[in-house]
């Protein structure tokens, strides 16, 4: 139990550390006329992501949910992967990586890296790390409340990131 309450942590460690990239980012952006879309829906993201986080180990801890090693080992290195890939991506965007839907005027999208698979890697990396952080250790009440309200929130997201990449293609970026 004690190995599973780090490992949230740490994954929390990570988003805060997330934030701190992500504010650098920003601060970036706007500098260099950036303008930011859809920010209604980000404070129900960060709320979300917080609620995974504590739901985790409050299900884990309340309903006495078991480390299932044939389970519990396999979403560890889910979860880790999902972190990779999470990196490639920020690593992949540069100061163009943020939390925020922020578009740079005069920027060309960015197609290396995951980019060159995916339009929203990111995404994926979120999918799986809502799904396999729960159940690394049973939580499978949070894995499905979170991957049910993360669905939601990602069809309003991807939406909204669509349609500010959007203009930047029809810019002629």
């Amino acid at each position: 139990m004690t190995a599973y309450v780090v490992l949230v942590l740490a994954v929390g460690l990570e988003r805060l550390f997330e934030l701190v990239v992500a504010k650098r980012n920003l601060a970036w952006a706007l500098e260099r006329g950036g303008v930011e879309t859809g920010f209604g829906h980000y404070p129900v993201m960060v709320v979300l992501h917080t609620a995974l986080l504590v739901g985790c180990i409050v299900e884990v801890l309340a309903l006495d949910r078991p480390f299932v090693p044939a389970l519990g080992w396999p979403m560890v290195v889910l979860v880790l992967a999902a972190q990779g890939l999470r990196w490639w991506c920020i690593r992949t965007l540069g100061p163009q990586w943020n939390t925020r839907v922020v578009i740079v005027p005069g920027l060309p999208l960015v197609g290396g890296g995951p980019y060159r698979f995916l339009r929203h890697p990111n995404y994926v990396a979120v999918v799986v790390e809502g799904l396999a952080l729960p159940l690394a250790h049973s939580a499978w009440l949070t894995a499905v409340v979170f991957t049910a309200a993360n669905a939601a929130l990602l069809t309003v997201r991807i939406r909204t990131e669509a349609r500010a990449l959007d203009s930047v293609v029809g810019a002629g970026a």
